[in-house]
């Protein structure tokens, strides 16, 4: 495993963040394909045993029941120092105001069994909270200890640069990373917000690197439980289709000229674009083995004109 630095931070994470979107309880009525605590200890101790060092999950997911498991599963399989641990707020009552950050972050702490916080995630842009409020907010739970680096997550551009922009203003903690939506089937990102977050120094771990599976094979569907029932997905991808097949059929050919997987070749991609960690959700380990062998690969730059050459702009999605 290779590890960097998250932006000008001192903390180092693994090339790959195990995401645990797929890790809760189903009661929770979140998605009806997450993985029960057994499950989902198992996978976490694949990714801890392949070297991945860094795991996100987020308050909402499944209801916190994502958070719970994530948190026995560490406490059973590793020193907590070990680990850099992410989750999220936004999707909460009051969103980003000091009070909801207050309230959401002790909430997170307890169900997770930790003290503190390695990677403390604004979900989303707020829009009915000032900046102001909301970075210093945020800052002070860095004061406190309960939180070591903030990172951001899909929104426009010119809105991570202003939040930059009010915590630089008033010596306020800067965030160190972005959690984008970004793949080979979705590159709106490219225009405005990756380049932002580069002159930051931001490091990038984007989710949905495989487009929900969709690079991952030749099939667009697949009779999976996730597959029939995971309507985000559907909402994100299913639409752009006949649009992106063509993208996925490209994948397809250099997985086959060089022996790998479409997987590696979609991840190898995003390593020849800069991405520090994408984010990867498993619920079998042979997924998180099939995603290092990505490190082994390095695209030519016609690789990179041919998989990227038949893109066209979409309709945003991740950014409210």
């Amino acid at each position: 495993m290779e590890y960097l630095h998250l932006g000008n931070s001192d903390i180092q994470v693994s090339r790959f963040c195990l995401g645990c979107m797929s890790f809760g309880d189903p009661a929770s009525k979140m998605h009806a394909w997450t993985l029960n605590p057994d499950e989902s200890e198992a996978i976490i101790k694949h990714a801890l045993d392949l070297g991945i060092n860094f795991i996100d999950t987020a308050n909402t997911y499944s209801a916190g029941t994502s958070e719970e498991y994530v948190g026995r599963a560490i406490k059973k399989n590793i020193a907590r120092e070990k680990v850099i641990l992410a989750t999220k707020v936004y999707f909460n009552e009051g969103h980003l105001s000091k009070t909801a950050i207050d309230k959401e972050i002790n909430g997170s702490l307890k169900r997770l069994g930790t003290d503190y916080i390695d990677l403390y995630i604004i979900h989303r842009f707020d829009y009915t909270t000032p900046i102001e409020e909301t970075m210093e907010a945020l800052h002070n739970l860095v004061k406190a200890g309960k939180v070591r680096a903030l990172g951001a997550s899909a929104m426009y551009g010119y809105q991570f640069y202003n939040l930059q922009l009010a915590a630089k203003q008033n010596g306020w903690t800067p965030f160190v990373s972005m959690q984008n939506h970004y793949n080979l089937l979705y590159r709106e990102d490219e225009r405005e917000l990756i380049p932002i977050c580069q002159q930051f120094n931001v490091s990038l771990t984007p989710y949905s690197p495989l487009a929900a599976g969709r690079l991952a094979r030749v099939e667009w569907q697949t009779h999976t439980l996730r597959s029939k029932t995971d309507k985000v997905a559907i909402a994100k991808y299913d639409s752009t289709q006949k649009l992106d097949a063509n993208i996925v059929q490209r994948v397809n050919e250099l997985a086959e000229k060089y022996g790998v997987t479409m997987t590696q070749v979609a991840l190898a991609w995003q390593f020849a674009k800069g991405i520090t960690a994408p984010i990867i959700g498993a619920t079998k380990t042979k997924y998180l083995d099939d995603a290092v062998g990505a490190l082994k690969i390095s695209l030519s730059k016609e690789d990179i004109i041919y998989l990227e050459e038949q893109y066209m702009p979409h309709r945003i999605v991740g950014a409210l």
